[in-house]
């Protein structure tokens, strides 16, 4: 017997949003191994793009992952050892460390985005700029909501 999906209003959120969370991953991912960088761990690629793009601090971006101190140091401490990111004294205050993206993250960041840029593009052919602002405005809200 084969399977039927459910109509997708009977889908839950999470599952939809799992789903196409899935669809940029994998988009990522091909383009990233295509290109000879297949040691990415997972988040690695968020990790690297909050950096690169946003100059987000590393404590923001940990927050945003919600992950543990220690798990995230695994995974800066991995994107260190493979040449994506580098750790350096911060001239202000010697005793904190800086972490920033490398020439080699900063590539990884490039080809992201760029397969970002090919998956919004599909979804511009065949879907309204109005509703995708506002499923934009819809997972902000949903966003704004972690914590409460």
């Amino acid at each position: 017997m084969h399977w039927i999906p459910p109509p997708i209003e009977e889908v839950s959120l999470p599952a939809l949003l799992r789903l196409a969370s899935g669809v940029y991953a994998s988009a990522v991912r091909q383009s990233l191994v295509a290109a000879g960088f297949d040691d990415i761990p997972r988040d690695g690629v968020f990790v690297i793009g909050s950096i690169s793009r946003a100059g987000a601090p590393l404590s923001e971006v940990i927050r945003w992952l919600g992950v543990s101190k220690q798990t995230a140091g695994q995974l800066v401490d991995t994107l260190v050892l493979r040449g994506y990111l580098e750790r350096t004294v911060d001239d202000e205050d010697r005793r904190r460390l800086r972490v920033s993206v490398t020439d080699r993250g900063r590539a990884v960041a490039a080809l992201a985005r760029e397969a970002i840029a090919r998956i919004d593009e599909q979804l511009r052919d065949s879907v309204a700029a109005e509703r995708i602002a506002q499923t934009r405005a819809t997972l902000a809200a949903l966003i704004g909501l972690r914590g409460k």
